[in-house]
């Protein structure tokens, strides 16, 4: 089982994004997945979790991801709020950031940056990160295709938004999959 933990705020679309690519991963891929938030009356801007379980096997734990395979991390803001917590030694963070070196000497597991909310601002308009994420996951693990992912992300929304939203994931992709 591949275990994701989304770390973001209210209204960045945490679990948007873990829902969308949960729906990628049963509908267009074969493979069983689970999605589901972790929030309560938090207020927009308030840090949120979202968790996403895929296996080639049932999945009957439907608790919450405390040791992930993967953190993606919306924000860095939120470096401080739990992101490290329960890591495994092989844990891969995937992080919205400009610059990923500081992270990476917090820690001893991978730690993949991409700047996807200045990919998002030039394609859209606008600084949501969270679709964008889910390229630079499926340049790190191949479990759920890219093409896959532009299903799902059509399935979900009016085409033209859609259509704005794939063009991020992709470019995101072959950004995180150059610097690999």
């Amino acid at each position: 089982m591949i275990e994701i933990r989304w770390h973001g705020r209210g209204g960045q679309g945490s679990f948007t994004a873990s829902r969308i690519l949960g729906a990628a991963a049963s509908v267009y891929g074969g493979i069983n997945a689970m999605a589901f938030p972790s929030f309560g009356p938090e207020r927009r801007g308030a840090p949120v979790l979202g968790f996403t379980k895929l296996s080639r096997e049932p999945i009957t734990d439907r608790s919450e991801i405390l040791n992930p395979d993967y953190v993606i991390v919306l924000d860095e803001s939120l470096w401080e709020e739990g992101v490290t917590l329960g890591l495994k030694e092989d844990t891969v963070i995937i992080l919205n950031t400009q610059n990923a070196r500081p992270y990476r000497e917090k820690v001893s597991q991978r730690v993949v940056g991409a700047d996807v909310t200045a990919v998002a601002l030039e394609v859209t308009g606008l600084p949501m990160a969270n679709l964008g994420m889910m390229g630079a996951f499926a340049a790190v693990e191949d479990t759920v295709a890219l093409e896959a992912i532009h299903k799902a992300v059509l399935d979900a929304m009016k085409p033209s938004v859609a259509q704005k939203n794939i063009e991020v994931i992709q470019r995101v992709y072959h950004a995180v999959k150059e610097a690999l």
